[in-house]
């Protein structure tokens, strides 16, 4: 589940799964990549903030609370997700610059 960029995050899955891409476009998903899990992590310490600030309230309503966990909790699979991409993200990289030293390398 994507909650607001899905154009990076989907052409990364899609590099992933062995869709031909040059070093370049790795290092362009990757800038991508990073801006995403930085708003993601903003967003999810606002909302982090915003369910400390209800649970320190008493006279907040549990329905409030619950309304921000609804928040909180797909953020932070997402960026889960996000980090795990990146990291294999890395991997694809540095496997494309291995193969172009090989093929290098064998001229």
């Amino acid at each position: 589940m994507t909650i607001g960029e899905p154009s990076a995050i989907d052409r990364i899955r899609a590099v992933l799964a062995e869709r031909p891409a040059t070093e370049a476009e790795l290092r362009t998903l990757r800038g991508e990549a990073d801006g995403w899990t930085r708003v993601l992590e903003a967003r999810l310490r606002a909302g982090e903030v915003r369910l400390s600030e209800l649970t320190d309230d008493p006279a907040s309503s549990l329905a409030a609370i619950a309304g921000e966990l609804r928040e909180v909790d797909p953020l932070r699979r997402e960026l889960a997700e996000t980090r795990s991409l990146i990291e294999q993200l890395d991997t694809r990289a540095r496997e494309v610059r291995s193969e172009w030293l090989r093929r290098s390398s064998a001229r």
